[in-house]
């Protein structure tokens, strides 16, 4: 790739879409040179005081802009054809999470990003926030031992926005996500209790458990309807336990007589995800969260819908 500087877009201009906007803005070697939405109000807001061009249909942008990545803000339903079209422009894309609507659709993508020789990237934020990196190289060095059972809640209060999907593929997704990368492996058994119609016509609570082989247990607890935003993940092993807060960044290690705060290194979780997915364009080399991480995300949150939907554990094609 050549050392002059990346030419990026964004489609789609909500409170994400923005967040991405702003960070590309900041990055080295990279400018951004076009957004599109539909909302005039944000064109103009995203028009002032820079080059940068905007237009209300994302397809003219890609056939008047020669753009090197481009990043998908959109609603979840208009995944594929965006991304599709963005690769079909020649753009590497990173495509909001869940990848897609449907595992078809996302499997689809996949092919297109293959088939083009472009980067498709999921933007599963949660791996690039430091308290998960820091307990991820921890695990790594064993210093808890095995891995026994992983707990994670993430809960707030009811945010309205454009709803094209519940809360576990809204939220849960990134626990789900995180789970897989921890244990790396997939569940065996997957089994939801759900309650919809509080807040969307969608699911609106989740309490889940994935069963993996080795009797490793995985819990999900996930809702908007909280007063309180809780981010946390908790990991039991066999020599301790990992408490790790999204929010604050913060990681702790506890034993039975002992408790230790870990220090870590805090940065902008979207700014890493955003730099990660540049160096990978730039260097010519896969992005660290591929289609297909994407796409096993995607699965187990479709089964747990599903569970949630017939109030009994589903076994998976990991079994």
């Amino acid at each position: 790739m050549s050392p002059s500087k990346l030419r990026a877009a964004v489609i789609g201009l909500g409170s994400m879409g923005w967040n991405h906007l702003r960070i590309y803005r900041t990055l080295e070697g990279v400018e951004l040179v076009a957004v599109a939405d539909l909302d005039p109000a944000l064109r103009d807001k995203a028009s002032q005081n820079s080059n940068t061009h905007v237009y209300d249909d994302y397809r003219r942008l890609l056939e008047e802009e020669r753009v090197d990545l481009v990043s998908v803000v959109v609603p979840t339903r208009l995944h594929k054809e965006v991304a599709t079209d963005a690769m079909e422009s020649g753009a590497h894309v990173l495509v909001e999470k869940p990848i897609a609507s449907t595992i078809g659709e996302g499997l689809e993508m996949a092919r297109k990003a293959e088939a083009a020789s472009v980067n498709l990237m999921v933007g599963h934020i949660e791996r690039f926030n430091p308290a998960l990196t820091e307990l991820k190289e921890r695990l790594l060095a064993g210093e808890i031992g095995n891995i026994l059972q992983v707990q994670a809640r993430r809960v707030g209060p009811f945010q309205p926005r454009v709803r094209d999907v519940g809360v576990v593929h809204d939220l849960a997704t990134h626990d789900i996500d995180i789970i897989r990368l921890l244990l790396e492996r997939e569940p065996t058994q997957i089994y939801a209790r759900t309650r919809r119609g509080l807040k969307t016509e969608h699911e609106d609570t989740l309490l889940g458990i994935l069963s993996f082989d080795h009797d490793v247990i995985a819990l999900l607890d996930v809702n908007w309807l909280s007063p309180s935003k809780v981010r946390q993940l908790t990991v039991f092993g066999e020599h301790g336990t990992f408490i790790a807060d999204y929010l604050t960044q913060d990681l702790h290690l506890q034993h039975t007589d002992s408790a230790e705060i870990i220090e870590v290194r805090r940065r902008e979780p979207l700014e890493a995800e955003l730099s990660a997915f540049v160096k990978a364009v730039r260097d010519g080399r896969e992005a660290p969260v591929s289609a297909n991480d994407g796409i096993a995300a995607l699965r187990i949150a479709e089964l747990l819908v599903e569970s949630g939907r017939v109030g009994q554990p589903i076994q998976t094609l990991s079994s």
